[in-house]
């Protein structure tokens, strides 16, 4: 197969993710993620803590004219960064030993760290956001730029409303916005993908943009 399609990619992390759970199918799992990384010529697994990271690298990707499917890059969330060394033992050296790399946020690096020099692998490829990648995207978009987007996304009143609850009254505005979105499932995720349409190419978040040049074609053999 000379490339992958997003949805073949989809089905290969998806395997990888039910193999890193260890449960009843993991072992199915393990083999179908055996033959779709052999069929897909998979090059780099991209771990990330969660959905809305995910959603940026791909967006970005999107914007930059790059299809991650058709390079054989995955990006796989992990759920968390205590799951590293469960999706280690799938994708890394003795599971599918393909290159590596991530983003992980500041204060979960010490799971990271850990896990990858207990494989042998080390940082080399992750980098790291600080504290988030949500608080990377605020500051690269500043509060104004973030409300614009909440705006086109309709829920400017939403945002106001919660603003006024008690806890939030005497925050800082970006604090405000950081925790509003993340108030419900998929919110992240969403936001993630919609402040990165909205940013200017220029002011890519520098963890963000280093990640996207690390499994760059130079990579490819």
């Amino acid at each position: 197969m000379d490339t992958a399609s997003p949805d073949e990619m989809a089905r290969l992390r998806q395997a990888v993710v039910a193999c890193a759970a260890d449960g009843p199918d993991g072992a199915a799992a393990a083999r179908v993620a055996t033959v779709l990384a052999a069929e897909l010529r998979l090059r780099v697994v991209v771990l990330v803590e969660g959905e809305s990271d995910r959603a940026a690298v791909e967006a970005l990707a999107h914007r930059r004219g790059r299809d991650l499917a058709t390079e054989a890059v995955c990006v796989v969330p992990i759920g968390g960064a205590t799951s590293i060394r469960r999706f280690l033992a799938v994708v890394g050296p003795g599971g599918l030993d393909v290159g590596l790399a991530g983003l992980v946020d500041r204060a979960e690096l010490r799971f990271f760290r850990r896990a990858l020099e207990d494989v042998g692998v080390g940082l080399a490829g992750f980098f790291v956001c600080d504290a988030d990648l949500e608080d990377e995207l605020i500051r690269a978009l500043d509060v104004s730029g973030v409300e614009s987007v909440v705006a086109a996304e309709g829920e400017l009143g939403k945002l106001r409303t919660f603003e006024h609850q008690p806890a939030q009254r005497h925050r800082p505005q970006a604090d405000r916005l950081h925790r509003f979105l993340g108030t419900h499932s998929g919110r992240k995720a969403q936001y993630a993908r919609a402040l990165v349409q909205a940013l200017p190419l220029d002011r890519v978040p520098r963890p963000l943009d280093d990640l996207l040049t690390y499994v760059g074609p130079r990579l490819e053999e």
